[in-house]
């Protein structure tokens, strides 16, 4: 017989644990002789009992339900579920917690972040000491700032010496340009890159162009181009975020975004973007956009990795309705525009030696060439000519 403190040592419970198990009836005591409760190896068994229940997860009242009766299956069946689900979370925060030191990638965490909020992504990452510039190459490029550095060095080296960024076509341009009933005034181009259409607007009209990029030495093969085709006094470069411009209200005549919009969400560069542009002004956007209302499983995993605010034709005309603008324009790029960009692309990989880059860029671009190849045509880039109605 054991009194409840030596029941209490030999099983690792307090006293008042004990008692409190009694007053449930999952353990009873024998009065004794000298007035202490005894307690056998009976008892003691079933408190172990108890405890590897308990360390189930299932309550004092279900023990004893399982105890006294059969085991419910249907209960510990539900319980199961609970704990698997409760070990996916600790998982998850554990994932994070190590990517945040480091120790693994955080790839998947800033994905599902850029799609559930973000504004405040990007906040978060510019308080990491990414300055803005890097925090959006961050957010659609390596999409891991464990890596980020080595990864933007791979990227530039893969495109450093390419003059087109992105599909593009002078035919498809100018297509967008005719669509506009001005000829003259100030546009502003927003993420030129290396000035390929810059320097096609600054030749087919008499309009003055703001080149804005935040790449300083995407902005210098700019100013090299104008100066090469004596067009320097119709483009001036500016080094700044397309989210934070340093322009007055009502500025432009023209606003030009080709393949730039999506890097802040079309949705918010329309909001952010039109008080930019003059009263009945032209904004001229392209964004990659749903071709198909029945797209392939792989292309639409892909897409929702790599721009997760990708959506159809119609969806993208109905939201720059509601931003108000008028579509007076749209069309898809040509396949020239495609061709322009992925051939150079292609030849330039074929050069390389993979060996040399430690990031996962080049394995990154091979994928998306790859994707391209399957499903080009299932989506593509459409381009928009919108008419400022005024204020919304």
């Amino acid at each position: 017989m054991y009194r409840i403190s030596e029941l209490a040592q030999k099983v690792g419970l307090s006293r008042s644990t004990l008692l409190y198990y009694e007053k449930l009836k999952l353990i009873t005591g024998t009065r004794l002789s000298n007035g202490y409760r005894g307690y056998t190896d009976k008892d003691v068994q079933r408190v172990k009992l108890l405890q590897q229940l308990q360390a189930g997860g299932l309550s004092l009242k279900e023990c004893q339900a399982c105890l006294d009766a059969q085991i419910d299956r249907e209960l510990l069946l539900q319980r199961l579920n609970i704990l698997d689900e409760e070990i996916a979370q600790k998982q998850k925060a554990r994932d994070l917690l190590s990517a945040m030191l480091g120790m693994n990638s955080m790839k998947e965490w800033h994905q599902s972040m850029e799609s559930a909020a973000p504004s405040a992504h990007l906040e978060w990452l510019m308080k990491q000491g990414f300055s803005e510039k890097q925090a959006l190459r961050l957010k659609w490029l390596s999409k891991d700032m464990n890596e980020h550095e080595q990864y933007m060095a791979d990227f530039e080296a893969i495109f450093d010496d390419l003059e087109r960024l992105g599909p593009s076509c002078d035919d498809d341009s100018l297509r967008a340009l005719e669509t506009l009933s001005i000829t003259s005034g100030d546009v502003l181009d927003i993420g030129c890159g290396k000035g390929v259409v810059t320097t096609l607007l600054a030749k087919h009209g008499d309009f003055h162009i703001t080149a804005l990029d935040n790449d300083e030495y995407n902005l210098s093969c700019v100013n090299e181009i104008a100066i090469e085709s004596r067009l320097e006094h119709r483009i001036t470069t500016v080094c700044a975020s397309m989210t934070a411009m340093p322009f007055e209200e009502q500025r432009f005549d023209v606003l030009w975004a080709e393949g730039s919009a999506y890097i802040m969400g079309v949705e918010q560069a329309l909001k952010q973007w039109k008080p930019l542009i003059k009263a009945n002004g032209y904004a001229v956007i392209s964004d990659l956009v749903w071709l198909t209302d029945s797209p392939s499983q792989e292309a639409v995993d892909f897409w929702q990795q790599n721009y997760p605010d990708m959506t159809t034709n119609q969806q993208r005309i109905k939201q720059m309705r509601q931003a108000g603008f008028e579509v007076i324009n749209h069309f898809t790029q040509s396949d020239q525009s495609w061709t322009n960009y992925l051939t150079p692309l292609q030849n330039k990989i074929a050069q390389v030696d993979s060996q040399h880059f430690t990031s996962n860029a080049i394995a990154d671009i091979k994928n998306e060439i790859q994707i391209h190849e399957r499903y080009l045509g299932q989506y593509g880039y459409q381009l928009f000519v919108l008419k400022n109605k005024g204020a919304t």
